[in-house]
């Protein structure tokens, strides 16, 4: 195999180079979905794409589509992730996708390389959900999963809606411009979890997004003094809470090891400290590639309303849940294949993350490389990926597009 590497000084340049838009004093970022400083990324994306020769469109949901053309025509192959971060978000997350995209686009011209499948760089809008939400807004709805008129109307904090902080920012494309077609859709990203650094793998071939269900619990007690009530007369929510949460993961933690789950919300009426509550209200969510794991997960949640409760009343409601989606499995065969042709340590491994991907997926085939995140962290200031991952990630990308431009 022709193998061809980035510039992986290049590389890391233009990571550091989108690290100033938005930089915090911890050395993170904050750069929410199409504020001020998610406008200049994007401006500065278009520019580096420009730049390089690449032809540049955006769509009605302020997706960015940069194109190098190919001979045939042919659905394109499509790299790419998102440009926005959580609030105080790290460095590397999302955007090291669409430099990756960017930095394959760079070596191709450089190369002077002659392409018959176009070659495109995407940022999808609004990945994060962090001030619109929900999360992967943009890719949702290419994919049919969200109504657009639903999620234009979304608003934020200070109740300014997606549509008129797209339009605000200059970024409010034409519908028509939609990917709707791709030979391939491939996406970079950290693994925003421990177990790449822990092996001491630089490349996760990533197989699927788990499957995932999230329940809602409320706990409903009596409220009284809690100085002259005694305690064998108490209908106290919190204390009745506390044992459903105690039998929940003790029941729930034999059911595989791969399992994970977490009671991620907890709220607590009055939340005063002379007063007994009488109202808890807290989530169980879980996530396993199984769909018959999940079944038994549902089952044990289910099965909590015989929890003694010592007279409380215990109210179970699922609030939603997803199935696991499975990448494409020959895309994800051909880029464990150039992962070993380029000698790199990787393991096949699964999401418990959502990314764009996955909705994309549903459409086209697709397929993630994950890179490794320092002690797991993510969404945080303290995110950090060594360099020389990402231009390893990088490399594993650009040789799978050349795969693919001479075998389409």
């Amino acid at each position: 195999m022709q193998k061809l590497s980035v510039n992986g000084e290049r590389l890391k340049q233009t990571l550091q180079a989108f690290a100033e838009i938005g930089r915090t004093e911890g050395g993170g970022v904050t750069r929410l979905a199409l504020t001020e400083e998610d406008k200049r990324a994007r401006d500065y994306f278009c520019q580096c794409c420009r730049e390089w020769g690449m032809d540049v469109k955006v769509d009605d949901l302020g997706n960015i589509y940069a194109t190098l053309a190919g001979t045939e025509e042919i659905p394109p192959i499509v790299v790419g992730s998102h440009l926005d971060t959580v609030k105080k978000g790290g460095r590397f997350d999302g955007v090291l996708g669409v430099v990756c995209g960017l930095e394959i686009a760079r070596t191709l011209v450089e190369h002077d390389i002659k392409l018959r499948v176009p070659y495109t760089v995407v940022n999808f809008t609004n990945e994060e959900g962090a001030r619109f939400e929900p999360s992967m807004m943009a890719s949702g709805i290419l994919s049919g999963k969200f109504d657009k008129e639903q999620m234009m109307a979304k608003r934020d904090a200070e109740q300014i809606s997606f549509a008129e902080a797209l339009k605000a920012i200059g970024y409010a494309g034409d519908e028509g411009e939609r990917l709707k077609q791709a030979s391939a859709l491939i996406e970079l990203h950290i693994e925003q979890g421990p177990v790449l650094e822990r092996e001491g793998r630089s490349i996760g071939v990533v197989e699927s997004v788990l499957g995932m269900v999230c329940y809602e619990i409320e706990v409903l007690g009596e409220s009284n003094h809690a100085g002259t009530t005694p305690m064998n007369m108490r209908r106290d929510a919190l204390f009745a809470a506390n044992r459903i949460l105690s039998e929940a993961r003790r029941r729930l933690a034999p059911l595989d090891d791969r399992l994970v789950f977490t009671m991620g919300r907890f709220n607590v009426y009055p939340n005063v400290h002379t007063v007994i509550p009488n109202r808890v209200v807290f989530t169980i969510e879980s996530r396993h590639k199984d769909p018959r794991v999940i079944r038994r997960v549902e089952e044990v949640i289910r099965g909590l309303g015989a929890t003694d409760t010592e007279g409380c009343e215990i109210r179970i409601r699922k609030l939603w849940d997803r199935k696991t989606v499975f990448f494409d499995e020959a895309l994800v065969d051909r880029m464990e294949k150039v992962t070993k042709d380029l000698g790199y340590s990787y393991r096949r491994m699964d999401s418990g993350a959502g990314h764009d991907a996955q909705f994309m997926a549903s459409y086209v085939p697709a397929a993630m490389v994950f890179v490794p995140s320092r002690k797991g962290k993510s969404h945080c200031e303290e995110e950090f990926t060594p360099y020389e991952d990402c231009e390893k990630g990088a490399n594993v990308v650009l040789n799978t597009v050349l795969q693919l431009q001479r075998e389409l």
